[in-house]
């Protein structure tokens, strides 16, 4: 499946939210859509769920205008949205069928993420009685019954432990395997970074970059280089590189070195020079800037 969100404009009163913007999701790539609080995440998904009418574009499916009520599609919204008061496992059921599933096939879905999560104990009691890291494996629970074709997750991670985190990880890259459709919204970029094959940012309405992330990535990284040596003294380090490779430019980063030679020199080049001064390399390759350097770069700001 291929779904693509054309020049879609969106705004409340007079005030424009989203200025035309485009992207396009593929099934069997799992997809993070990142952006700044109030950039217009949140906003672009209530419209493709055609919760609110875009003033003008198009969502599309294989070429064919998308309609929400032929697919299955999970949800799990960063408000969260279920009954405190209600059991656990009938009001899975109740989405489960929402969603158009049948009774049974309903009721046998909610039991087996029930199971999933080593929950069995709670089905039958009120949502509330679990604790947070609980309540959240429900939620997400509720996004999955029924095997949905399409998966949007908005900040999914939020009150998982690192054990349980790394099972939902496990049951995300599954699901897309499969040819699943997934869209990931958080502002965990670590998260994004290990699930996520393709990304799309979103700033202030617009988009500003959308693209496989290892392409991203080596893009950004602009044939820079990355060194990092034992006890190394930045400054002397430095000092002697650039005697040496004039014109080029060393930018401390974190332990290490980013190295810009303009193109002008070679990694070989490099190599042999810092081979023959008995540095101690701990690494020493092509810099590829990391998701949350790229994101403040592009976007500016604090991700937390």
């Amino acid at each position: 499946m291929l779904l693509e969100v054309k020049n879609i404009h969106k705004s409340y009163g007079s005030t424009e939210i989203l200025h035309g913007i485009s992207f396009s999701v593929q099934s069997g790539r799992a997809m993070g859509f990142l952006g700044r609080n109030g950039a217009g995440k949140s906003t672009t998904i209530r419209c493709m769920m055609d919760v609110f009418r875009p003033n003008s574009g198009e969502f599309l499916l294989d070429g064919k205008p998308f309609k929400t009520e032929d697919y299955r599609i999970g949800y799990l919204p960063e408000e969260r949205g279920m009954y405190s008061k209600n059991k656990v496992l009938s009001q899975l059921v109740y989405f489960a069928r929402l969603r158009g599933g049948g009774k049974e096939e309903s009721i046998k879905s909610a039991k087996e993420w029930i199971s999933f999560f080593e929950l069995d104990e709670y089905a039958n009691k009120p949502l509330e009685t679990l604790s947070k890291g609980n309540q959240q494996k429900i939620q997400i629970a509720q996004a999955f019954v029924n095997d949905p074709d399409i998966l949007i997750l908005d900040e999914p991670f939020s009150g998982l432990d690192p054990i349980n985190a790394q099972l939902f990880k496990d049951v995300i890259s599954e699901f897309v395997s499969r040819g699943k459709l997934l869209i990931f919204s958080s502002h965990q970029m670590n998260y994004v970074e290990e699930v996520c094959d393709d990304i799309c940012l979103i700033h202030q309405g617009n988009i500003l970059l959308t693209g496989s992330l290892d392409n991203i990535k080596r893009n950004m990284g602009e044939g820079k280089m990355l060194l990092e040596t034992e006890n190394m003294d930045s400054k002397a380090t430095t000092e002697m590189l650039c005697a040496a490779f004039p014109d080029m430019e060393c930018e401390l980063y974190n332990d290490a070195l980013i190295l810009d030679t303009k193109g002008k020199y070679s990694q070989n080049q490099l190599l042999e020079f810092i081979l023959d001064k008995s540095l101690n390399i701990v690494r020493f390759g092509m810099y590829t800037p990391n998701l949350n350097d790229i994101f403040i770069s592009l976007a500016g700001g604090d991700t937390k």
